[in-house]
C-alpha cells in the first residue's frame, strides 16, 4: 500500500494500492475496500487512480460515485 498524500488534511483515506484493473483503498480505522472495473466501472476506477496519485479528492469521489460499489471489504 502507498501512503495517500492527503493534501487537504481532511481525508478519510490513508493509503491505496493500484492494480491492473482495481484500486484498494484503506480508510482511517484500517478498513480496506477493493474497487474493481467490474464493481465500480472503468471510468470510476480511472478517476480514483488519478485522484489517489494526486493526493486530493479521493474520499469525496468515493462517497459521491462509488461508495457501495466495492468488490470486497478487507478487515
Amino acid at each position: 500500500m502507498q501512503r495517500y498524500a492527503n493534501r487537504s488534511g481532511q481525508s478519510g483515506v490513508v493509503a491505496y494500492q493500484i492494480g491492473a484493473d482495481s484500486i484498494t483503498v484503506e480508510f482511517t480505522g484500517g478498513v480496506r475496500y477493493v474497487y474493481t472495473i467490474g464493481s465500480a466501472g472503468a471510468s470510476n476506477i480511472a478517476s480514483m487512480c488519478k485522484l489517489a496519485a494526486e493526493g486530493r479528492g479521493l474520499s469525496t469521489f468515493i462517497s459521491q460515485h462509488a461508495h457501495d460499489r466495492y468488490d470486497r471489504r478487507l478487515d
